[in-house]
């Protein structure tokens, strides 16, 4: 699960980040702010993606830990921004949150096997 969790984020880490650029370019094109802010929160996200994927393999605890943030900041942006797109990328943050707390809990069972 930690496995499947950790490349899901960081390939829509790189979706994430080209998308949030072309809205933040798109808004600054047109002197929309709000529009530049929410795709420059998206880029910040797009990072927390990111790093949240690389914790996955290792420290899913971790990961757990930065996917919340990053959905919580996705749904934020969402809600306050015309940018939202951000609110399904935090949902899917969550998600992956969800599947890496689950990967860290299966992981430490499968050690705690005692052979007899």
């Amino acid at each position: 699960m930690k496995i499947a969790s950790g490349i899901l984020a960081l390939v829509l880490s790189v979706v994430i980040f080209l998308q949030s650029c072309t809205v933040s370019l798109g808004g600054s094109i047109l002197a929309e702010e709000a529009t530049q802010q929410g795709g420059s929160v998206g880029i910040f996200v797009a990072l927390l993606f990111l790093v949240g994927g690389a914790f996955a393999f290792g420290v899913p605890k971790a990961s757990f830990v930065v996917m919340l943030l990053a959905g919580l900041f996705s749904v934020a942006a969402g809600a306050t921004t015309p940018y939202k797109d951000m609110t399904i990328w935090g949902v899917i943050a969550f998600i992956l949150a969800i599947m890496s707390l689950i990967g860290s809990r299966k992981h430490k069972n499968f050690g705690s096997k005692v052979e007899s």
